[in-house]
């Protein structure tokens, strides 16, 4: 199964199109400028000798630049705005003046220990950094034909290679996103090297000898190095007193239950929190830092592709060169050419058993993940210390972290597992997670934004301009920029869709098909397709059946949060296909369901979700004035919809009343927060039926 770029798909749609604009015209200015305002690009300037100043952020600030720069190169792939080309091309020259003869660069120890590197790679994210200025290279390239960035990533990976092909098993990063980004450079390089880097660091995962005090020794390292940049900080304050009233953004605000940061050094102890605890394969429950653990997995995913499109190549070749050796008289005797032959898809075999021993430790760590440690709006992280997974059914609403970046982990990670096995549940999650934990992340002006997403606020969560550690905002509008890929994909005879975005592009499956999707989701079922062939072609048109549709979640319980995307399939239509117009209509369920929690999940009983379609619905105190909207309870019995297009930019709310006659408005779950601090909850009392 092949994706499609981005730049093939036009999205049309209702929903989405707005959203992606207020993306592109003004998400990604307003995350510059923030990147200015708390001097992270001040760093790339200190590092490259052109200010005078001290250096801002955390030690890995320097991604957040990166992840800007692969942000406003995919928003550029589809929207080629002048002044965010001048913007990126500026920044891409200060780079190249930043990075070090060798190619390295990671600002933190070049201004602060410019003789040390890679001293403590489960703490500092050296890797990590590297990882996200390769990504954004490679997303340049993509989008603008032009090598400049790439080159100065290019140089950056050579020397990864150098320093890091054969070494030992210990070399790996504590935050996965490396590997992601070796492969996507491998893609457009062709460069092996890259690719086999990439499967070493996973590989090496789990496999260090006492890694708790492997990872105390790091731990301690840092903080006597994080001392000493403090003493640094003071001393130049002191000779620099106007210095002193510059402040960094407020970190985000989570409710903490007890013992929270010393399950956290457990965990890590453990190596639980960095995917340490075990080899790949034996790694079959999601567990640790839940962005952490998508990445990997995602990487993992990749690498299955990789080798799943490079196997045929590899046996064929195989072959031939088997044939030509026997030709010229290099096969040793006794053996006949036919049987040397017949020996190559043995030696492949055991190729094939890792992929597939590969795909079946991630099968069961995403079912675990999704029936026992996902929140109902497709949140991950149930632990704020950890940022991450907790025990199985552990999902309070209050402490839930779900960070935003967890979310998009999860879709980039699903994505992969649909390619990879055509299996319709992993973009029916794709879909759930994209409206609900995802499309909160951002404010509906695309200047304001969320970083970790309870399902109970008694107060605190608040959207905020930035944060101190700002990850979210580029992640998010890189994503969001990408969502046409996100849409179709294709092989030689089949033709899969995935997501139900009004679209149009044009698919090669044997002959070139135009397809155009005219969707009214979320706030309406109403989907029609067209589909048009170059010419009259036989071919299977794969359309996704979503899981939300099914006629009564709440009486199976098959997973923590009443949302399964197991029960999603694909309907396939198998025919001749003319070049006349032809249209397939569907009406999705659209009715409201309620979703229970699993008898397991504690503090549920009694409560439910409201929902509607693929969205997440809550109660927010601002529309609901005269309750409580943690003790209400409602009766099921009263509730409707209506589409209200003064509310927030247009959105289909469910009315209700309470078992004593007080009204209820419900409005979708991504939108809570955009008008000002207030209470929200997810899950609602119920009348007991």
């Amino acid at each position: 199964m092949q994706e499609l770029s981005a730049r093939l798909v036009n999205i049309t749609d209702s929903f989405w199109s707005p959203r992606l604009a207020v993306n592109a015209g003004k998400a990604i200015f307003h995350q510059w400028k923030q990147l200015e305002a708390t001097r992270c690009i001040d760093n790339f300037r200190l590092a490259a000798g052109e200010k005078d100043g001290f250096r801002e952020g955390w030690f890995f600030a320097d991604s957040d630049a990166y992840k800007w720069l692969d942000a406003a190169s995919r928003i550029y792939a589809l929207h080629a705005d002048p002044e965010l080309a001048s913007l990126m091309d500026s920044f891409i020259a200060l780079l190249a003046r930043a990075q070090m003869p060798d190619g390295y660069i990671f600002t933190y120890n070049q201004l602060h220990f410019p003789n040390q590197r890679w001293v403590n790679l489960q703490v500092e994210h050296e890797l990590y950094c590297h990882g996200h200025l390769i990504e954004a290279g490679v997303s340049h390239c993509e989008a603008t034909g032009r090598r400049d960035l790439l080159d100065i990533c290019i140089k950056a990976a050579d020397l990864l290679v150098h320093d890091f092909l054969n070494a030992t098993n210990d070399k790996t990063c504590g935050h996965e996103e490396i590997e992601i980004a070796l492969i996507r450079l491998y893609r457009v390089t062709g460069k092996e090297e890259y690719l086999e880097l990439a499967r070493r660091f996973v590989e090496r995962r789990g496999r260090t000898q006492l890694y708790g005090i492997h990872w105390l020794l790091q731990r301690n390292s840092f903080l006597k190095r994080k001392t000493y940049v403090n003493q640094l900080r003071q001393d130049f304050i002191a000779k620099h007193p106007e210095h002193k009233s510059f402040r960094l953004p407020g970190d985000n605000y989570t409710k903490m239950p007890r013992f929270s940061r010393l399950r956290q050094r457990i965990n890590a102890l453990r190596g639980f929190y960095a995917q340490q605890h075990a080899p790949i394969r034996k790694q079959t429950s999601p567990v640790g830092h839940s962005v952490r653990f998508g990445y990997l997995e995602t990487a993992v995913a990749m690498l299955c592709r990789e080798q799943q499109n490079l196997l045929p190549q590899r046996l064929a070749l195989s072959r031939v060169e088997v044939t030509q050796r026997t030709q010229r008289g290099e096969a040793s005797n006794p053996y006949s050419l036919s049987y040397l032959v017949s020996l190559v898809p043995f030696v492949f075999k055991k190729d094939a058993d890792e992929i597939t021993n590969l795909i079946s430790a991630m099968e069961q760590a995403w079912e675990r993940m999704v029936t026992r440690r996902m929140y109902s709006t497709g949140g991950l992280g149930a632990v704020p210390g950890l940022e991450g997974f907790g025990d199985d059914y552990e999902l309070d609403p209050e402490y839930a972290y779900a960070e935003t970046c967890a979310s998009l982990a999860s879709l980039f990670w699903n994505w992969e597992m649909a390619l990879i096995t055509r299996n319709a549940r992993y973009s029916d999650l794709f879909e759930w997670q994209l409206y609900n934990a995802t499309n909160v992340g951002m404010g509906l002006n695309g200047d304001t934004y969320l970083y970790n997403n309870p399902l109970a606020v008694h107060g605190g969560v608040t959207r905020k301009e930035w944060y101190v550690v700002p990850c979210c905002p580029s992640n998010l509008s890189r994503t969001f920029a990408d969502l046409g890929k996100y849409i179709y994909s294709f092989d030689e005879n089949n033709l899969w869709i995935h997501q139900y975005v009004s679209s149009e592009t044009t698919v090669d499956v044997g002959v070139p098909v135009k397809v155009k999707i005219e969707s009214e989701l979320p706030w309406n079922g109403k989907v029609r397709i067209h589909v048009k062939p170059e010419k009259k072609a036989e071919f299977e048109l794969h359309l996704r059946t979503p899981s939300w549709g099914v006629s009564n979640p709440s009486e199976k319980l098959s997973t923590a949060s009443g949302y399964d995307p197991r029960e999603s399939n694909y309907e396939t239509i198998s025919r001749v296909w003319t070049p006349e117009d032809e249209t397939l209509n569907f009406n999705f369920d659209m009715s409201i369901k309620l979703r229970r929690a699993h008898p397991k999940v504690k503090g549920h009983e009694g409560k439910v979700t409201v929902t509607r379609g693929q969205l997440i619905y809550c109660l927010e105190s601002v529309d609901n004035p005269d309750v409580d909207i943690f003790t209400a309870r409602l009766d099921p019995s009263t509730l409707s919809d209506e589409f209200a297009p003064g509310l927030l930019g247009g959105a289909v709310v469910i009315h209700g009343k309470t078992t004593d006659g007080k009204s209820l408005t419900y409005i979708p779950y991504f939108l809570w927060a955009n008008r000002g601090e207030s209470q929200m909850t997810v899950w609602v009392n119920i009348a007991y039926q």
